[in-house]
């Protein structure tokens, strides 16, 4: 007898406390990713600063100058009217007391002896320590890139190891070396050792979002696949509040990393209760651990253990074809369905990433403080996911995933056209734009893990997560390109998100239909469905079956 995977979680329920508790067990980590993820908005901020003048304290009648004469006769005055940033007057300019005014054609020379900086709001950050300012501006931006890379890189790592090793493993692997690297970035004493040290944070972390996310699919039955992937998601929305108080209450930029890493020791010790998935263990044909933990599924859901759970009858569950075959990421791209797949959900991943990292990596400029603008950004990403998690079961994963993508490109768009002066609205719609960015990431972890067959299904997260960490670390960069003109960052994250929002529209809906367990499965349903009408893989099973009954006769 041939049966299916969701028929043996039917039996032994497939939304019960089981799941629910595996939800609770994956809170810890899952809180720790967004602390990690945005950290830069906080240690790498730029606060007000200006050139250090001490070296022009030259007579008494400069040490009876106020501190604000001081400013006047050795800074002079920058673009937004306060003291200039990078440059000061090569000797005490004292007619500027006079006339302030008159200072265009005065000889200025940069910074000498280093930066005074405003510590009113950060005590510390590695910008102050490390003097990342003017001409070295740009490397503050670069420890998020780099911290990014590393994360892209752990995605292909941890994607692989997780389908040939098990997910639960791999998880501790990652859980171990986030502590490891997390912790010891907060010591490292040079601007090297610690963008080396945040690669590996990235790469670790990875593992942590990859597989998180995988072992919720994979326990949850067709019904709920929704409830686990959205839900669980409001993880990282209650992450990214913490972020801005754990950033508000510690103040130095060393101590806020030991902060937000350390959850992970807690995360360490829950491990032990994670259950592996059943999924993966059948389809590498580890019938007995799988039979262990489908009755620990049943005995806590207070389900009754029938026939179905012997071992003769898990061995006959419809699975991944050869249980000795070995998957890679070339399977992505050998068949002709999966190589749609697989190009349009890499062009989706990266457009919602840059999208979603270049809003959340700008919170400055809306007359908030930038705890608030935090705070607020996380927000609304909770009505948002509630949003989502209702749209899912009404009008699909397709049309939710290009809508969402669709509304945030038009928020940025509109707020190209609107003046500055206008902060209170561009606030609001950049806001609203967020929380739609939010919606389109929560969507595309479950729309990804749906369309993608078991035995590849942690590879196509891992190379999706690569493409989407790609669009990640080139959010940084293209913030900076407001150095060459203001709006050209927004004008590239709106025709992104636009274009990657029409993309979604050529991919198959998965709305109530059955997780693949193989690629003929994919192929399969591509040849027997049309991209409009999805069609279930039991009819499709149907539909072959009596096709070669015909044939036969």
């Amino acid at each position: 007898m041939k049966m299916k995977f969701d028929n043996i979680l039917e039996e032994v329920n497939g939304l019960g406390p089981f799941q629910i508790t595996l939800l609770v067990l994956f809170c810890i980590p899952r809180i720790v990713l967004p602390c990690h993820f945005l950290l830069n908005n906080f240690i790498a901020v730029l606060p007000p600063h200006h050139c250090d003048f001490s070296s022009l304290d030259s007579g008494s009648h400069f040490r009876n100058l106020t501190q604000e004469q001081r400013l006047t006769v050795s800074i002079p005055v920058g673009e937004n009217g306060g003291p200039a940033a990078c440059e000061m007057f090569a000797a005490p300019q004292f007619q500027l007391l006079a006339n302030s005014s008159n200072s265009t054609r005065l000889q200025t020379l940069p910074c000498p002896s280093g930066w005074i900086y405003d510590n009113s709001t950060f005590t510390s950050s590695m910008v102050m320590e490390w003097d990342l300012v003017c001409d070295r501006k740009s490397l503050a931006n670069m420890t998020a890139t780099t911290f990014f890379i590393g994360v892209m890189l752990g995605a292909i790592a941890f994607g692989y190891l997780s389908d040939k090793y098990g997910r639960k493993s791999t998880l501790l692997v990652s859980y171990i070396l986030t502590t490891v690297f997390g912790f010891a970035s907060a010591f490292a004493n040079s601007y090297i050792m610690f963008s080396v040290l945040r690669f590996f944070t990235g790469f670790s972390l990875t593992g942590i979002s990859l597989i998180c996310i995988v072992l919720c699919v994979e326990w949850a039955d067709t019904p709920h696949r929704s409830f686990m992937g959205v839900i669980g998601s409001l993880s990282w929305s209650l992450g990214n509040m913490l972020l801005a108080a754990f950033a508000y209450m510690v103040n130095d930029w060393r101590m806020l990393i030991l902060t937000v890493t350390s959850p992970l020791g807690l995360a360490i010790l829950t491990w032990w209760w994670i259950p592996e998935s059943a999924r993966w263990l059948l389809a590498n044909g580890k019938v007995e651990r799988a039979q262990f933990y489908l009755r620990k599924c049943a005995k806590f859901n207070k389900r009754q253990v029938s026939s179905k759970f012997e071992l003769e009858t898990l061995s006959n569950i419809k699975v991944l074809g050869k249980q000795d075959k070995n998957y890679s990421y070339l399977d992505l791209i050998k068949t002709p369905e999966l190589r749609k797949r697989t190009l349009l959900t890499g062009i989706m991943w990266y457009g919602v990433s840059l999208t979603y990292y270049g809003i959340s990596m700008n919170i400055t400029g809306f007359g908030l403080n930038v705890y608030l603008t935090q705070f607020i950004y996380a927000a609304i990403e909770v009505p948002a996911k509630l949003m989502v998690y209702f749209l899912l079961r009404v009008i699909g994963r397709r049309t939710c995933q290009a809508t969402t993508l669709l509304v945030t490109g038009t928020c940025i768009a509109i707020n190209i056209f609107l003046s500055k002066d206008l902060w209170h609205l561009r606030a609001v719609i950049t806001t609203i734009g967020k929380g739609f960015s939010e919606a389109a990431f929560t969507t595309v972890i479950l729309y990804t893990a749906e369309l993608y067959p078991t035995v590849i299904r942690q590879n196509a997260l891992g190379y999706n997560n690569f493409m989407s960490r790609l669009g990640v670390s080139m959010a940084p960069l293209v913030l900076l390109l407001e150095d060459l003109w203001t709006l050209l960052p927004q004008v590239i994250i709106c025709f992104v998100a636009i274009l990657c929002g029409l993309s979604c529209l050529l991919l198959p809906e998965t709305r109530n239909v059955t997780l693949p367990e193989s690629i003929d499965d994919v192929e399969r349903l591509s040849r027997n469905s049309s991209s409009s009408n999805p069609v279930d893989f039991a009819e499709c099973e149907a539909k072959d079956a009596k096709s070669e009954e015909n044939d036969h006769s």
